[in-house]
């Protein structure tokens, strides 16, 4: 393989990408520390795809999506039908592998981080069905 300007420039554009990701995922988490949430997993991976974060409290299991965007209104839409699939799928893995946790129930969140660092959480984002 040859490695060209163009290679060059897509390699460097997918580390920041990785690194604005894990950083908007590090928001997230401390986010939900400083709600009492108990962190269960960073970057869960299953055979339907990744879970950003999960986390309970009081027995209520959470699935979080991270989505960074340069506003809130970006990481609103970012969200697509096709995701919202893989994650209830990963999420139904995951479960299947963890028994025991979601005695309170389950929900899926999406925590959106603006570029500035801002972050908002809409809970109960994704409905199965």
């Amino acid at each position: 393989m040859r490695c060209t300007p163009d290679t060059w420039a897509r390699a460097r554009r997918g580390a920041r990408a990785d690194r604005s990701g894990r950083d908007a995922e590090a928001i997230a988490r401390d986010l939900l520390r400083a709600e009492g949430w108990t962190i269960l997993a960073e970057r869960a991976r299953t055979p339907a795809g990744e879970l950003d974060l999960i986390a309970e409290r009081e027995g209520l299991l959470v699935f979080v999506e991270v989505k960074a965007r340069l506003s809130f209104r970006e990481a609103a839409f970012a969200l697509t039908p096709r995701q919202q699939s893989r994650l209830q799928a990963a999420a139904a893995i995951w479960l299947a592998a963890h028994p025991g946790h979601g005695a309170a129930g389950m929900r899926f969140d999406v925590i959106l981080v603006a570029a500035d660092g801002a972050a908002r959480r809409i809970t109960d984002a994704l409905r199965a069905g």
